[in-house]
């Protein structure tokens, strides 16, 4: 991978997935940050480890209630656009800690946002060390917009009762922890089918033997998963609408199952898997797959790419980026900013949200890396 040396300086929060809309807008989650001065704070952390019942955001860790912020961006060039806050929507993380965004899609003129749990506690000592949410919780579900995020229609789901029926209290594993939707163009132009398609990471090898623990954090796992769902309103909080990734055939013919305990994992790679973002690249009919490893969820991050003609794989390595950032996260690429005519394309991230962490310096790398909404101009060399 080659960086070209362009990239952006917008001064937000974190945690873009941008959707691209039939209106040619994108829209995206965000939060831990504010947009245009308006703030958001997804976790539901407490004082003293206990639960303050207060809806609003009172400058600390002192709320039960959880925000997730949603943002338009507007305009075609990148290092140019117009990031403009549309609102706030509080939920509570109860049992857990912490609420955050994940799989959003924009959609025939409806907005779907999801959701998803961390553990009870932001910041865990191990062994003389610190981790950052070190306990994936579940996808709780999605809510609802039709007027582009000025209402809402929250999930039927909660915490609790999450749309798989997943629990990661108690060391129970996560298979759908932080889905992402596939990015398939503008107002997924491209889907083969009609589905919309989701990866997630995840991990089942705690309940294998020879495996302690699995690897699953909010950045770290040891597997991925991948969903499908045809989006409507009536469909997209549905457990029986979805259809599971289910293996291979002798002959690599996929299968797909409506049970919930069919599913199989899409990759695995103990230990050195994590946040997982896919694009289809259309001038080279292939989908790029972005996946991040962790690291001990605080220190220098590892991100790589992977590409398949199919989404069920195979799938192949193509770049490996050793202390990306070098602490990036949440990378994905951004279907708008493809171009028919050209190699390049832009890597949506953020990075060194702990700049110091355990007593080690987390520098800038590559240039222009930053907490907040990076968007860099990268080709894959041929």
């Amino acid at each position: 991978m080659r960086f070209l040396g362009r990239c952006s300086d917008y001064r937000v929060g974190d945690t873009f997935y941008p959707s691209w809309a039939g209106d040619d807008i994108l829209y995206s989650p965000y939060t831990d940050g504010a947009v245009d001065g308006l703030f958001s704070w997804s976790s539901g952390f407490v004082q003293g480890g206990v639960p303050v019942d207060n809806p609003d955001f009172t400058g600390g860790f002192l709320t039960r209630k959880a925000t997730t912020g949603h943002a338009r961006l507007i305009g075609a060039d990148p290092l140019n656009l117009r990031i403009e806050p549309i609102g706030l929507h509080a939920a509570d993380p109860y049992p857990y800690g912490g609420r955050y965004p994940c799989g959003s899609l924009h959609h025939n003129g409806v907005w779907y946002y999801g959701t998803y749990c961390l553990s009870p506690f932001a910041e865990t000592p191990y062994g003389g060390q610190v981790y950052n949410w070190p306990h994936l919780g579940p996808l709780v579900g999605f809510r609802i917009s039709h007027d582009n995020g000025k209402t809402w229609i929250d999930t039927p789901h909660t915490p609790s009762q999450s749309l798989f029926g997943e629990s990661g209290l108690c060391g129970y594993p996560i298979k759908i922890g932080a889905p992402h939707f596939v990015d398939f163009g503008k107002n997924m132009e491209h889907s083969p089918d009609g589905y919309a398609y989701l990866v997630a990471q995840g991990s089942d090898l705690a309940l294998k033997p020879g495996n302690r623990f699995a690897h699953l954090s909010w950045i770290t796992a040891d597997q991925v998963y991948l969903l499908r769902v045809r989006p409507h309103p009536e469909t997209i909080n549905d457990p029986t609408a979805y259809e599971f990734f289910a293996g291979s055939d002798g002959d690599s013919t996929p299968r797909w199952s409506k049970n919930f305990r069919d599913i199989q994992p899409l990759l695995e790679w103990k230990g050195h898997m994590g946040c997982v973002t896919a694009t289809w690249i259309p001038k080279d009919e292939r989908f790029i797959l972005c996946v991040t490893d962790g690291g001990n969820t605080c220190s220098r991050m590892h991100t790589y790419f992977l590409e398949s003609e199919s989404l069920t794989g195979p799938w192949r390595i193509v770049s490996y980026l050793k202390d990306f950032g070098q602490q990036a996260y949440f990378v994905n690429i951004p279907s708008k900013f493809l171009q028919n005519d050209s190699d390049n394309f832009w890597l949506a991230y953020s990075g060194n949200f702990a700049p110091e962490w355990n007593g080690e310096r987390i520098e800038v790398n590559p240039p222009g890396t930053r907490y907040g909404l990076v968007l860099q101009e990268v080709q894959f060399r041929k």
